[in-house]
């Protein structure tokens, strides 16, 4: 039996490792944490300090009894990830097996080479509490505020929901910032620009200063026509361009979904593995310094391959002094290989990791910069030219993204210019731009709220929450006047454009509006920026011993508390946002606007009181169509009462009813549903209905394979599968589903993993 126990806390990080070390080296994972807070209990005691209380979960309960049997006689050494998060399960891992933190061996290391390793041996320490500390008050301060403050918004605005201290934070920056679109005013203004003849080349210039309406830009055009031109100068100056400092793992995620296109949660996913793969240091780090051997790796590289000129070595110095987490930026484990990863994503976010820690040492890039002044006779205003050239392209040789070259045409100062063209073109003011992941990740990161392990876990969580949606936006078209001078005249013409399309971007729900005005109003301090990036101190405070995590936690929860007590008091109305249209002439009852159980509904008639009798019970309608909760209007909203409509009868008889879901308006005949988007359902036809129902039929007919009566096997987007309505099986490549027996079938459904769910396994509320 080995000596030595190493445990991890990944089983691919537990491959890796056992490759570098010897016989004498057992390696083992714990598969993450082994002990945590109850999932079912709040596992905290308040009254006694915040006391957590941990247990081991049962799908852990097998893997500590291993590590037991395996630690036993064995020098054991705790190798969990560099950070709070690492030093945490390294503790655990201690209590569960019954070993003394101070005792046992602890070892870091911030890339899986055999060096690393090896010195990591050789320079054993203890654990270190104060990171445990620091770990253990985040954990604990998000469950207390998860499991105080997530049943305040199930009884008043709807079950199920969840509040967290970073995530609902994230989920109020992108309803803010929504709101301040929705109610920015664009202001319009011409930009007038030119076409210059210079010795017969082309100069193209703008007006320096933008002209306020239409009527301006009509005079101007038609004055300029008359005027002479004339170089007033032509200034000419060195200009360079710095690379950037080596990925963070909030830049390497801004990085990736710049270039790569990958989600914040895909880059995490992807880094995690090249890390344990042993291919990158490790991927949450919040420095950008690099190792004396990761610069001279670099140096070497770029002299060998592109020579000393391009060669200008720099450490860079972490801008924010509460960084923690690991102490070097994320690079390449060995700078002498360009290409490393076991796949296409993995391939090219390794390149773009090695291409940025290179180019991190490289020399600046040079441009030369011009700018002509163009004189316009009898007006105070000017043209503008302006170009650039790459005169030594630098890091841009491995880093790329430089600018094309933009060259003007030689002229000199007193130098007349002849008028080829002229035109002014309208242009709106545009609104602030709404969040991508990225743009999210680097707001939070400016504000100090979160961390770099908490990034990629908030924003996957607001949008499973169904706070956020994630999305493209198709714009809209806007037609723009343009003036152009034609024979001393402005002629007027338009031009389309497409306003307000955007790829990618977060946008609230209305369940986000609702849920972030109600913390607003009665938790400001909780959703508050500066006081969740105090919290965020206060954690680095406890990991640097300036702080002890129950004080901090104390004082946190003096605040908390109340504000949970004083929220008894708002109404369910309120909560929801109850607003009352009127009144239905028929019936006389009040109609109301009000966030429901699955969203945004209508409401005729009020609620009923408990205990009343005789009361009548309230009626419920959806929405229209592309109208918000806010916009509704009384007549907007009473044809949407006489929902579920019959429109008529199939050809047996059956009854077509049209109405409103969650996914949008149907058209049904029993349980067939035919969605009827390009169709209003208080006014479609009895035949688009019918159209509708057998093109869903057709297209339910060619999905079926095979019907069993309780279990059919079924076309679907990645094969062909057995369902049971309940459960889903794939149907194995070699066979032929249309030949596959009942019996077969069954079989193939019963020996199926059981699905999670996409639920099953929450992420920590943060």
């Amino acid at each position: 039996m080995p000596k030595n126990l190493v445990i991890v806390e990944s089983p691919a990080k537990a491959k890796t490792i056992a490759h570098y070390l010897g016989k004498d080296y057992s390696v083992k994972s714990s598969f993450g944490h082994i002990r945590d807070l109850p999932k079912k209990d709040l596992g905290v005691d308040i009254q006694r300090g915040f006391k957590p209380v941990y247990e081991i979960s049962e799908d852990k309960q097998k893997v500590v009894n291993e590590l037991k049997s395996a630690s036993r006689g064995a020098t054991v050494w705790l190798a969990s990830d560099p950070d709070r998060e690492g030093e945490a399960i390294a503790w655990h891992v201690c209590i569960a097996l019954g070993l003394k933190p101070d005792k046992t061996h602890r070892i870091v290391f911030h890339e899986i080479t055999e060096s690393a390793i090896a010195e990591a041996i050789k320079r054993p320490e203890t654990i270190d509490m104060k990171l445990v500390d620091a770990q253990q008050a985040r954990r604990i301060l998000d469950r207390l505020v998860g499991y105080e403050l997530s049943p305040v918004l199930w009884k008043k605005i709807r079950a199920g929901l969840s509040a967290g201290r970073v995530q609902s934070v994230a989920v109020r920056l992108i309803v803010e910032r929504e709101r301040e679109i929705r109610e920015f005013k664009p202001e319009g203004s011409f930009k007038v620009s030119a076409v210059f003849d210079a010795a017969g080349h082309n100069l193209p210039a703008e007006l320096t200063e933008k002209l306020k309406d239409k009527a301006a830009a009509k005079s101007f055009l038609e004055s300029a026509g008359k005027a002479k031109f004339s170089v007033n100068s032509v200034q000419q100056k060195p200009g360079s361009r710095s690379p950037a400092p080596p990925f963070t793992t909030s830049t390497l995620q801004q990085e990736a979904a710049r270039r790569l296109g990958y989600s914040v949660r895909q880059t995490m996913s992807i880094a995690q593995r090249l890390y344990e793969e042993g291919h990158i240091t490790y991927m949450r780090t919040d420095s950008t310094i690099l190792s004396g051997l990761a610069i001279n790796a670099a140096k070497e590289h770029i002299i060998k391959n592109y020579g000393q000129k391009y060669l200008q070595t720099r450490q860079y110095q972490t801008k924010d002094k509460t960084a923690q987490e690991a102490h070097e930026a994320i690079r390449p484990s060995h700078l002498d290989r360009p290409v490393a990863g076991a796949d296409s994503g993995q391939k090219k976010l390794y390149e773009l990791i090695w291409k940025r820690t290179v180019a991190s040492q490289m020399s600046p890039a040079a441009i030369q910069k011009t700018e002509v002044l163009i004189d316009i006779s009898g007006h105070g205003q000017q043209f503008l030219a302006s170009g650039e050239v790459l005169t030594f392209d630098g890091f841009l040789k491995v880093y790329g993204g430089g600018k094309e070259d933009q060259i003007l045409p030689a002229v000199k100062q007193g130098q007349a210019l002849k008028l080829k063209e002229l035109l002014a073109l309208e242009n709106f003011s545009k609104p602030p731009a709404r969040y991508s992941e990225a743009g999210l990740v680097r707001k939070l990161e400016e504000l100090g709220i979160g961390r770099p392990s908490t990034y990629a876990p908030t924003i996957s969580t607001i949008q499973d929450r169904g706070y956020i949606e994630k999305k493209d936006l198709e714009g809209r078209e806007q037609q723009l006047a343009q003036l152009t001078l034609e024979e001393g005249r402005a002629v007027e013409s338009q031009q389309a454009v497409t306003v307000g399309a955007d790829r990618s971007k977060l946008v609230p729900t209305q369940l986000a509006d609702i849920v972030t005005d109600f913390l607003v109003k009665y938790f400001a301090d909780i959703v508050d920026y500066d006081f969740t990036a105090k919290a965020e101190k206060e954690l680095d405070d406890i990991a640097d011993g300036n702080l002890t995590w129950q004080n901090m936690l104390r004082d946190f929860y003096k605040r908390l508390h109340p504000l949970i007590i004083k929220s008894e008091q708002a109404s369910r109305a309120e909560a929801v946002q109850l607003r009352q249209l009127g009144r239905d002439p028929k019936s006389g009852q009040k109609v109301y606007a009000r966030f429901g159980r699955f969203g945004p509904v209508l409401q005729l008639g009020d609620s009923v009181v408990k205990g009343a009798k005789d009361q009548p019970k309230p009626r419920f309608a959806p929405l229209p169509e592309g109208i918000s909760m806010d916009d509704v209007t009384l007549k907007e909203a009473l044809p949407m009462f006489n929902l579920p409509r019959v429109i008529g009868k199939t050809a047996d008889g059956q009854e077509i009813i049209a109405d409103i879901g969650r996914f949008g308006p149907y058209v049904k005949v029993n349980d067939l549903f035919a969605s009827i988007k390009d169709h209003d359902p208080l006014t479609i036809t009895e035949t688009a209905a019918r159209q509708a129902i057998t093109a869903k039929q057709k297209a339910a007919a060619e999905r079926l394979i095979a019907d069993f009566g309780k279990m059919q096997i079924l076309r679907g987007p990645y094969g062909p599968y057995v369902t049971d309505g309940k459960k889903n099986a794939k149907v194995p490549k070699e066979k032929d589903p249309k030949k596959l027996t009942q019996k077969a079938a069954e079989k193939i459904l019963a020996e199926a993993p059981e699905s999670k769910g996409r639920f099953s396994r929450r992420a920590a509320r943060r």
